[in-house]
C-alpha cells in the first residue's frame, strides 16, 4: 500500500508550514502565551484564510471534506510547530457534529472562522473511561435539563458551543443511556472555569446547574450516544498522534543540531558514540510512530468498528511510547537546557506529556487493544 502524500496533501502540508514559520514562530508564540487570552484571533482568522477550518467540514456546508489523512498532515505541522490555538478541540467536536448529522448552519461558521468548540466528555472519576458518566439529563416538557460537572475540558472556556455527554438512564459506567447535547457556552446555568496546563494551552471545568435544553440539541436519539462517542474519541486519539508525530520531528532535528554544536573535551557531543546511539533510536522510534499513526487514519474510514478500534488503540499505545523514549532522551542529551522554556525542546516534551494523557494513556489503550474479539481469536 502506498502511504505517500498526494500531490494536493504536500502543498497544504507546505502551505501551513509556511504559515507557522512567518506568523506563528517560537518568539510570536511565547507572545501569545503571555497575552491575557492565551490564544491569538488573529492566528485563528489565518487559520480560516488558509483553509484549515474549513478542511474537516463536508462540501455543502462550505468545506473541502477533508478526510483523516488530510487532518493527519495538517496535526503532524501542528505539532512541529507548537501551535496552541484551539484547532484539535474545534475539530473534534465537528467530528460530533458530522456524524450526528442536522446541524449544518453549525459547520458552515466553524468553516468561516466564526465559531469555536470543545467537547466536554471527561469527569473527575472518569478518567480514561467516557462512558463512566455521572452528569445527568433529565427529560421534561421542554427537552432536558443537564446537571453534573465536566473536568478538563480542553479549551472550553474559548468555544461558543459544547459538545456534552450526559446521562439519561442506565448505571453510571454503563454504555447504554448516554446522550451527547450540543449546546452553547453561555447558556444558563452553566459556569466555566478557566486555567491554563503544562503545555501552555487552556482547559476548563464546567458546572451544569439545572440547564435547559431543547430536544434538537440532542445529537443522537436519547441514551443510544456511545457508538458515536466511541467513535469521535478514535478520530481525536488519532489526531493527537499525528500532532505528536509532528512534535518528536521537531525534538529530533532540534536535538541533532544541539549535539552538533554542544562542545566537551573540545568536540561536538554528537562526535559520542553513545550519544549517537541514542540518536538514532530516537529516529527509528519516530519513524514507526508515524508509521502506525498513518495506518489509524487510514482505517478511520473502516467501516467496522472492531477494526478502527484495534488500530487506533495500536496507534496510540505505540505512539505514546515513542513520544516518552524521544521526549525523555531529547531532555538528557539537551542537558539542563532541555528544560528551560527558551529553548522549543522542553515545550515540545511538555505537550507530548499532556498528548500521552489525553483522550486514553498508554495503559489504557494497551488494555483496549487487548479487549477487542480480534485479539482473543489471534491468541
Amino acid at each position: 500500500m502506498d502511504f505517500s502524500l498526494s500531490e494536493e496533501q504536500q502543498q497544504f502540508s507546505d502551505a501551513v508550514r509556511r504559515w507557522i514559520d512567518k506568523d506563528y514562530g517560537f518568539e510570536q508564540r511565547k507572545a501569545i502565551v503571555a497575552s491575557k487570552e492565551g490564544v491569538s484571533d488573529k492566528a485563528w482568522a489565518d487559520l480560516a484564510e488558509l483553509g484549515m477550518l474549513a478542511l474537516p467540514v463536508p462540501e455543502a456546508q462550505g468545506g473541502f471534506d477533508g478526510s483523516a489523512i488530510d487532518m493527519m498532515v495538517v496535526m503532524q505541522e501542528f505539532g512541529r510547530g507548537l501551535v496552541i490555538e484551539p484547532y484539535f478541540a474545534t475539530v473534534l467536536g465537528l467530528e460530533f457534529l458530522k456524524r450526528a448529522g442536522g446541524h449544518d448552519h453549525l459547520l458552515e461558521q466553524v468553516a468561516a472562522g466564526e465559531l469555536k468548540l470543545a467537547c466536554a466528555l471527561g469527569e473527575r472519576q472518569s478518567r480514561h473511561d467516557l462512558f463512566d458518566i455521572a452528569t445527568t439529563a433529565t427529560a421534561n416538557a421542554e427537552g432536558f435539563v443537564l446537571n453534573g460537572t465536566k473536568t478538563v475540558v480542553l479549551h472550553g472556556a474559548q468555544a461558543g458551543m459544547l459538545i456534552v455527554s450526559a446521562r439519561s438512564s442506565g448505571a453510571q459506567r454503563d454504555t447504554d443511556g448516554i446522550s451527547l447535547f450540543v449546546i452553547a457556552s453561555d447558556a444558563a446555568g452553566v459556569a466555566i472555569r478557566d486555567y491554563r496546563t503544562i503545555d501552555c494551552q487552556h482547559a476548563a471545568d464546567i458546572n451544569f446547574t439545572n440547564v435547559q435544553v431543547p430536544a434538537s440539541a440532542m445529537l443522537t436519539q436519547a441514551g443510544a450516544g456511545w457508538d458515536l462517542l466511541d467513535a469521535a474519541a478514535d478520530y481525536g486519539a488519532t489526531l493527537l498522534c499525528a500532532e505528536a508525530v509532528g512534535a518528536m520531528e521537531a525534538l529530533n532535528a532540534a536535538t541533532l543540531e544541539y549535539m552538533k554544536t554542544r562542545q566537551q573535551f573540545g568536540v561536538p557531543i554528537g562526535k559520542f558514540q553513545a550519544l549517537q546511539h541514542r540518536m538514532a533510536e530516537m529516529f527509528m522510534q519516530f519513524e514507526q510512530a508515524r508509521s502506525i499513526t498513518t495506518l489509524a487514519a487510514v482505517k478511520m474510514a473502516s467501516t467496522d468498528p472492531v477494526e478502527r478500534r484495534r488500530t487506533v488503540s495500536a496507534a496510540k499505545a505505540r505512539v505514546g511510547q515513542a513520544l516518552k523514549y524521544v521526549g525523555q532522551q531529547a531532555v538528557q542529551l539537551h542537558g539542563g537546557m532541555g528544560v528551560t522554556n527558551e529553548l522549543p525542546a522542553a515545550h515540545h516534551f511538555k505537550r507530548l506529556s499532556i498528548i500521552e494523557l489525553t483522550l486514553g494513556d498508554t495503559d489504557h489503550h494497551l488494555a483496549r487493544f487487548v479487549a477487542q474479539p480480534t485479539f482473543k481469536q489471534a491468541a
